[in-house]
């Protein structure tokens, strides 16, 4: 048997966290049993299904490196063949015309709710041998039913869950085409499924109710069973269930703030499924280790903190150059121009292993290209007047070392010595003026990716302020 998986997202909105990780897992399972993963875009919500979803659903696979390979395919392009397969079940009696109206359906449900039954079609135009039915309404569209049967269980082994049954009896004849002819979600899923052979169903556990109905359409169209994988919801960082403030927002959401792909990928595949202690892989290891049995039943929790972790992880091990072209964007939109000397690049080797995201990247080099002006505060607080003979000293010295690390380096310490300070009372007022922040990797290796004109510039600006 080849697998053949599918990912089937409705565009109605973005693709969003628990849909990027559904994709991926059956990706994955694809890619480990060199089968065939299809991308397939379930539109038939006309109303709210929309072009821009259906984009943002493709940019987020992309982004992730999800490709597909069918599809994908559109179920709006397929209604000719839904329709064909609605009569063939209405001429197998496995279908049924009803003409029920949505005011009687109401009312029949409300007649069940005020006995204390379960609210549900209670059957009167399925047809049943010696049965007779209603009078036909003039001048009213019907919509057509499956003859579900009305005995027996409907059971499957989920590869997640294990065992799930569910009593027919507790399922009433589902819609299968609307009054206008349009066919229903839960059949158009079964002949997508049919016709495109999938053999494993990877998905939320929202879909288990569905189920049991998809299983016995596909029964009465005598076609092969795939098997299911039903995935538990994810939750927040506070164990409630996931929303937009938790990070339940677009997959290119994440792209924005600042995050790698791979990161995502690699946080991405430790929700809901492990492979022992590991904690970071790259995607060729996660598409040899994935199975299904190393799924948790039980719901995945969010943790920005670890996708944080795990994102500082990748930007040090990134190349520069690559960096720096996913950096230069999130510059320009904040109006700064990036110039040839420091190298962009050789900024963010010195910058990039203390910070979590390219946002923080971008926070963080922006000063080397920018008419840096610190807060008065910022400088009262961190220019004491034991350190401004210090820095004169440092400024009349800098027109004249060599402009590299360790001569810099070796210079502050000279004149630390001389003036009997330690190096915080000397390197923190000079990161604040050099870069308007108390945090920075080695001053000397700060102090030298500027020009040495910018350097001379801002210590002159600032020690200006202070009369000798």
């Amino acid at each position: 048997m080849t697998v053949r998986t599918r990912f089937a997202p409705s565009p109605t909105g973005y693709l969003h966290i628990g849909g990027a990780r559904t994709a991926l897992f059956s990706w994955a399972y694809a890619r480990k049993h060199g089968g065939t993963f299809i991308l397939r875009i379930e539109d038939t919500d006309v109303e709210r299904s929309t072009p821009e979803a259906v984009q943002a659903i493709l940019d987020g696979m992309a982004w992730l490196g999800l490709e597909c390979d069918e599809g994908p395919f559109y179920q709006m392009r397929r209604m000719e063949r839904y329709k064909d397969v609605i009569q063939q079940l209405l001429d197998a009696g496995h279908a049924y015309y009803c003409y029920t109206s949505p005011e009687e359906l109401e009312a029949m449900r409300e007649e069940m709710r005020a006995r204390g039954e379960k609210p549900r079609y209670d059957g009167r135009w399925r047809p049943e041998p010696g049965k007779a039915l209603p009078t036909t309404p003039p001048g009213v569209q019907p919509v057509v039913r499956f003859k579900n049967p009305t005995s027996g269980t409907v059971a499957w082994k989920d590869l997640v869950k294990g065992v799930i049954e569910f009593s027919n009896a507790e399922l009433d004849d589902l819609i299968i085409a609307r009054a206008d002819g349009t066919p229903t979600y839960n059949f158009c899923v079964v002949v997508d499924d049919w016709d495109m052979g999938i053999t494993h169903v990877i998905r939320g556990d929202d879909h288990v109710n569905n189920t049991p109905r998809q299983l016995n359409i596909l029964k009465a169209l005598g076609a092969t069973l795939p098997q299911y994988a039903h995935l538990s919801m994810i939750l927040g960082d506070d164990g409630t269930k996931l929303s937009k403030r938790h990070g339940a927002v677009s997959v290119m959401q994440y792209d924005e703030d600042g995050y790698l792909p791979e990161a995502v990928i690699n946080y991405l595949a430790r929700l809901g499924w492990s492979h022992g202690d590991d904690e970071i892989f790259s995607v060729e290891q996660f598409c040899s280790w994935f199975d299904l049995d190393h799924i948790t039943p039980s719901a995945a929790q969010f943790n920005t903190e670890k996708l944080n972790w795990l994102n500082n992880h990748y930007l040090k091990q990134a190349d520069n150059t690559r960096l720096a072209a996913l950096v230069r964007p999130r510059l320009a939109s904040r109006g700064v121009a990036v110039s040839e000397s420091p190298a962009l690049e050789a900024v963010i080797a010195l910058y990039k292993e203390r910070v979590s995201t390219l946002n923080e990247l971008a926070d963080a080099v922006e000063v080397f290209y920018i008419d840096l002006h610190p807060s008065a505060e910022l400088l009262d607080a961190q220019l004491g007047a034991e350190a401004l003979p210090a820095l004169r000293e440092l400024l009349e010295s800098l027109k004249h070392v060599a402009w590299e690390a360790p001569a810099v380096g070796a210079l502050i310490k000279e004149i630390l010595a001389r003036h009997g300070l330690k190096m915080p009372k000397l390197a923190m007022p000079l990161r604040v003026i050099l870069t308007g922040q108390t945090q920075t990797p080695s001053v000397d290796a700060v102090v030298t990716l500027f020009p040495r004109e910018t350097v001379l510039l801002r210590m002159e600006r600032q020690l200006s302020r202070f009369p000798a």
